[in-house]
């Protein structure tokens, strides 16, 4: 799952119109078709939530229900399916209450147990890549009644709401989802906004108003269908040819910049909104690589990297360099790989691996994914390539994959060096932290600190005002700089194209930056 000056700015959206002149609009109105169709190349890698920890969050969030939950505007986790609150000083007991009347789509009774059982599969089927990370100081669960869920962890937590508020942990219906498992299939069992009427793998999602739904969400149209491409060049056209009401994710920087210009008669009618977002993206060195392994070699990459050239060339001003894991807007944040490495310097990444005895140019793969983050992908895997070749240092092949085989590849450790996106679950540093270290990581378990594990997370656990922890996560980006176990590389926005008879697209994204469907309406005309 994003919010740049504060966490209140991160759930603030900025809508740019392109459209000149104004024209006056109600809001959804009884006349009007309120069928909405959005499309996106960020198809789901599952339908499983015990198996999601990527963009299939997307999906999930309009169809399940969580027990807490971050509407648009909210800083920090309200009420969904439950009502919570820490019933301990410590934050190591988290008591949630269920809402009455809450069913599945299926009939069968949301109560307790099946709480229990949606965060209990998650620990007993362990998915490689899946979400059991985001629950590493869950100790066990209990339930009293059918409304009362307990939730005991085995060290304070004070980020335990927020987890609990990430699609991941969807409440799925304990007859349709076996304990020990992932359900396989295209249909989902949720309590969510709306029903997965259809689903085709890559192509569409057919989403119909879920009629026994009771929670937060105030819909504000009757169906929507998602349609997938694999390609983001497909999307602006399909929007100029009424074939889609909007996009999310996908959008190239030459796409972006066509739309804010506004210059082009085919864009007349269109409206791009913008988000404030955190998405990051870096390298990940795999540490079991015969070449990604050395630290010389890892340094040497990371004192070649141009990014503000990266920025500009590939995505001319909808980005801007990364020099922390911890972007800004967030809490901690700090600059600490240019502090270490500065500028671009070939004669010190010379020296580097001279130092290290490596005289010949490093011959490394980089892999990246071809359908997760966008056609700019590609040209950005081709710029760093060119940089790093430039030095005459490196000989860097280039290998690209769907994101379904991606991930298992980086999961496997198949991978040298692969690029991976961040849009964090929550917006707080330790999301930016703890999903990149550790066995269960994000990122295939690639990097294993104890300091960080063991120490600087359980401390910053503690505190319930999470504007304190800044001394411990600048010190866990420190430790980072120092075994350079990934690279990053810049922070992104987020942007929504859509018609201009489209409305709420400024609400749209909440704070995980997860795009809410139900807020997308058609508007009719005075």
């Amino acid at each position: 799952m994003f919010y740049r000056a504060s966490l209140q700015a991160a759930a603030a959206l900025a809508s740019l119109s392109l459209v000149a002149g104004c024209s006056a609009f109600s809001s959804s109105g009884s006349d009007v078709d309120q069928h909405i169709s959005v499309g996106t190349t960020s198809s789901p890698s599952t339908l499983d939530p015990a198996a999601a920890w990527d963009n299939s969050w997307e999906l999930m969030r309009n169809v399940f229900q969580t027990l807490v939950s971050f509407p648009t505007g909210s800083t920090k986790p309200q009420p969904d399916a439950a009502d919570c609150v820490f019933t301990d000083s410590t934050s190591m007991a988290y008591r949630c209450t269920i809402h009455s009347g809450l069913k599945f789509s299926d009939g069968e009774t949301l109560d307790a147990e099946a709480v229990k059982y949606s965060i209990d599969r998650i620990v007993a089927i362990k998915a490689k890549g899946g979400p059991l990370g985001l629950l590493g100081s869950l100790d066990r669960v209990e339930t009293k009644g059918d409304d009362v869920v307990i939730f005991h962890l085995k060290k304070s937590d004070a980020t335990f709401p927020f987890v609990l508020a990430t699609p991941a942990m969807s409440i799925v219906a304990p007859k349709q989802y076996p304990k020990d498992k992932l359900r396989t299939g295209n249909s989902v069992t949720g309590s969510g906004p709306y029903v997965l009427d259809h689903y085709e793998p890559h192509a569409v999602a057919e989403l119909k108003r879920n009629d026994s739904y009771k929670g937060f969400a105030d819909r504000k149209n009757d169906s929507v269908t998602i349609r997938y491409y694999a390609k983001s060049d497909e999307l602006v056209p399909a929007l100029r040819d009424n074939k889609i009401d909007a996009t999310y994710r996908g959008l190239t920087a030459d796409e972006v910049i066509g739309l804010q210009s506004g210059k082009e008669e085919k864009d007349k009618g269109l409206q791009l909104v913008e988000s404030v977002g955190a998405d990051i993206r870096f390298l990940v060195f795999n540490p079991k690589d015969p070449v990604a392994g050395k630290p010389a070699v890892r340094e040497a990459v990371a004192r070649l990297v141009d990014r503000d050239a990266l920025v500009a060339k590939v995505y001319q001003g909808t980005a801007e360099p990364l020099y922390s894991i911890v972007p800004k807007g967030i809490a901690a944040h700090t600059t600490s790989f240019f502090d270490a490495f500065g500028d671009p310097d070939v004669a010190k990444a010379r020296k580097v691996l001279t130092d290290a005895g490596i005289t010949e140019p490093v011959e490394m793969t980089f892999w990246y994914t071809t359908d997760r983050y966008g056609s700019s992908t590609g040209p950005e895997f081709e710029e760093i390539k060119r940089q790093l070749e430039k030095s005459g240092l490196f000989r860097i092949t280039l290998r690209s994959a769907p994101w379904t085989t991606f991930q298992e590849g980086f999961n496997k450790g198949e991978y040298p060096v692969f690029g991976r996106g961040w849009f964090p679950d929550f917006p707080d540093p330790d999301n930016f932290i703890a999903p990149f270290v550790g066995k269960e990581s994000a990122t295939g378990g690639m990097y294993v600190n104890s300091k960080i594990t063991d120490q600087i997370l359980p401390s910053s656990r503690k505190e319930s005002d999470r504007g304190a922890v800044s001394k411990q996560f600048a010190e866990a980006q420190q430790i980072m700089v120092e075994d350079i176990p990934l690279l990053p590389l810049w922070q992104g926005k987020l942007y929504i194209a859509a018609g201009e008879d489209i409305g709420g697209g400024e609400r749209a994204l909440d704070p995980q930056t997860v795009m809410q469907m139900w807020e997308l309406y058609r508007k009719a005309s005075w």
